[in-house]
């Protein structure tokens, strides 16, 4: 009895031992295979989707520089779209503007706190394209089952280097006409000018020198980046023109002239500092402003009684209006198969869902959204997208914000009289020139 007592005791501890023993090896297998997916991109996207079985979501990190008035709009849509599914995550993060590109050079060269996505405007492309840290966007669109005709051309033609796209658009920003009801009610104007002959006679009937009353008030800094492309363009003339830069040609140095003429007349007040025209214009004293249309919602809490058109073609060969656009890229260093799925599918999302971005005041690049009879019923927005068909972006020129810097302190020296604009547009190409050495 004693003998069989200690086999079954022995038995019971032989099996003991071989249950501690396989728990051990189980546990040394799962600790190594934690350890080989976070080094490598395989093991990330099978703990991806062993993170999504277990109810874990893909995370992306999303970069934005709307630290103004436009981010808590970017802000719902992502929260909406992080709502409406259980697979990803958009970990939204808004930079200050000012140091946007600055803290965006730092993340992509060192690789720190680097984005997954980001917004970019679409002129500094070219140039992040060429430092080889952007991805093109064609497989992830592809994926997603976004095709690019469904945005507006220009944003979408301009990125597209090398046959390559490497941009997805948000929206388009072009300088529009902003112009107050009450004075052209008063001055007998019925409609906003769409030409040169129809603004210059509308000018000078708002002009009211003896009340602080003008026509249209010369800004003599920004947002002549804006203005100035604009006027060069319609008439006829070019910034780049394929080798060099080209300000000073006749073109340009007319209509410098013709801006520079309203304030001899007395249309424009003499030397009018950064925001002046902006100022006037909030004070009911000057009748026309050329602006974005980021300016919406400062006019609207003002109460002004304003109205938006598109920019006459005030030059002499063609209508062309100045523009900026957001759009969504995919950093290089960016490989992880879920991530790029998350990407792809988040920015269907918002092609679809933009309309949330329209009430920032901006108008769409999704064409499904401009179509909408939703988007059709906001009248500034509506009004906004009408230039799209004319807009034009930067010279799609490498380091084209540096090569181009001069122009404005030489533009505004001709319109405060301090220069010819021949001489002010002769000086801006020769400092340019020096910036390209």
């Amino acid at each position: 009895m004693k003998q069989s007592m200690q086999k079954v005791t022995a038995i019971i501890l032989m099996f003991l031992l071989i249950a501690l023993s396989a728990t051990a090896c189980s546990s040394n297998n799962n600790n190594g295979n934690a350890g080989g997916n976070a080094g490598s991109n395989t093991g990330n996207e099978a703990q991806g989707d062993s993170g999504a079985a277990n109810g874990k979501k893909t995370e992306i990190l999303f970069w934005s520089p709307f630290s103004g008035s436009d981010g808590p709009f970017m802000k719902k849509i992502v929260d909406k779209y992080n709502s409406s599914q259980d697979k990803y995550k958009v970990n939204f993060v808004i930079q200050p503007n000012g140091e946007y590109y600055k803290q965006l050079d730092v993340a992509l060269s060192t690789g720190k706190d680097r984005p997954d996505l980001m917004i970019m405007h679409v002129d500094q492309v070219p140039t992040y394209q060429s430092k080889d840290q952007l991805q093109s966007v064609d497989e992830i669109a592809a994926t997603a089952g976004i095709n690019p005709t469904e945005y507006a051309e220009a944003p979408i033609k301009y990125a597209t280097i090398d046959s390559k796209l490497y941009t997805l658009p948000l929206d388009v920003h072009p300088l529009v006409m902003y112009y107050n009801k009450d004075l052209f009610e008063k001055a007998g104007i019925t409609a906003p000018p769409t030409n040169r002959a129809e603004f210059d006679a509308a000018v000078e009937k708002l002009t009211d020198k003896s009340k602080g009353v003008y026509g249209y008030v010369v800004p003599t800094l920004w947002p002549q980046q804006f203005i100035f492309p604009s006027l060069v363009w319609q008439n006829g003339g070019e910034l780049w023109n394929g080798s060099d830069v080209a300000y000073n040609s006749p073109e340009a140095v007319e209509m410098v002239q013709w801006l520079r003429d309203m304030v001899e007349k007395g249309i424009s007040p003499a030397n009018v500092q950064q925001d002046g025209e902006n100022t006037l214009f909030l004070q009911g004293k000057n009748a026309i402003q050329f602006n974005g249309p980021w300016m919406k919602s400062q006019f609207d809490e003002a109460g002004l009684n304003y109205g938006v058109a598109v920019v006459p073609q005030l030059g002499k060969a063609k209508q062309a209006i100045y523009a900026g656009s957001h759009g969504f890229v995919v950093p290089k260093a960016v490989t992880d198969s879920n991530t790029m799925a998350g990407i792809g599918d988040f920015l269907k999302y918002v092609a679809g869902n933009s309309l949330d971005w329209a009430e920032s005041g901006q108008a769409v690049a999704s064409n499904k959204v401009l179509e909408s009879p939703e988007f059709k019923a906001m009248e500034f927005q509506n009004t906004v997208s009408q230039s799209f068909s004319s807009v034009q972006f930067a010279p799609n020129v490498l380091n084209w914000g540096t090569i181009v810097e001069p122009v404005w302190s030489e533009l505004s020296n001709a319109l405060l009289g301090k220069k010819s604009p021949q001489q002010a547009m002769d000086d801006a190409v020769a400092k340019s020139r020096q910036a390209m050495k």
